[in-house]
């Protein structure tokens, strides 16, 4: 689904991404661990257009989308997270959720004037999805809470609900267990395997969280000093020594 080519990217004089190739298959949950400065982030970054790489080619889909601005990716069905989540704080988390469908009709102030039939009609049908959606990753009863009094672990819960109302083929998730408890990670990991075994959404994660990798995750791609070092299954990566010697140290030896 997702093919990066030889992909570098430079900030002056340091490199953060160094000639990069890997690919993300269909219906994996795949994830991608290193250590701080590795290039993960940045790699994330050009992805979904908030860079443009220096060189090399990014592949989604069949499409070259590198040089794509980051509205024009979200077009195509791939959706990012990040490591801090952005939730609208003054808005209800019902609003947030709803927000997200492209070309809502009442986006435009004249439909809201001249088509308030259709804008009232379709607001409806988003409010019932949007509800639907919070009720699968439980957070209905928080749906008329302000977002900025949630949680962390709750606000990537709402992270997760906005994501499937834009419907995407594929989700990046950058750090998704940060600040969140034992009992909220255990809905955000069973959400995440429910959403790519019933809906069929590809998952690409980066996460620090060992546990949660190993028990999310295959394949597990690790990035070291700009580049991908090494790909397998979790066991596999776990006995790699260059992983070990890079990265996991003695916690798996």
């Amino acid at each position: 689904m997702l093919e990066i080519k030889e992909v570098e990217k430079s900030f002056g004089g340091l490199t953060a991404v160094c000639d990069c190739s890997l690919a993300v298959q269909e219906g994996s949950i795949t994830g991608l661990i290193g250590p701080n400065g590795a290039g993960k982030t940045t790699l994330f970054n050009v992805i979904t257009g908030y860079y443009k790489p220096d060189r090399g080619n990014i592949i989604f889909q069949g499409q070259n989308i590198d040089g794509l601005l980051p509205h024009q990716i979200f077009q195509k069905k791939m959706y990012r997270t990040f490591q801090i989540t952005r939730e609208f704080a003054q808005m209800t988390v019902l609003e947030n959720v709803m927000l997200m469908p492209d070309q809502q009709i009442g986006e435009k102030l004249w439909n809201t004037w001249f088509r308030a039939s259709s804008v009232r009609k379709q607001e409806k049908v988003i409010q019932e999805k949007a509800l639907d959606v919070l009720e699968f990753v439980e957070l209905i009863d928080l749906k008329d809470e302000y977002a900025g009094s949630l949680s962390g672990g709750q606000k990537k819960l709402l992270e997760l609900a906005r994501s499937m109302m834009a419907e995407p083929k594929m989700v990046l998730l950058d750090e998704p267990g940060a600040g969140v408890n034992p009992t909220l990670m255990r809905k955000l990991i069973a959400n995440i395997k429910k959403l790519c075994e019933e809906k069929k959404i590809t998952f690409f994660l980066i996460e620090h969280d060992m546990d949660l990798v190993m028990n999310l995750c295959n394949p597990v791609i690790v990035m070291s000093e700009g580049k991908k070092l090494a790909e397998g299954t979790p066991d596999e990566i776990k006995k790699d020594e260059r992983v070990l010697e890079a990265y996991l140290g003695g916690q798996y030896r």
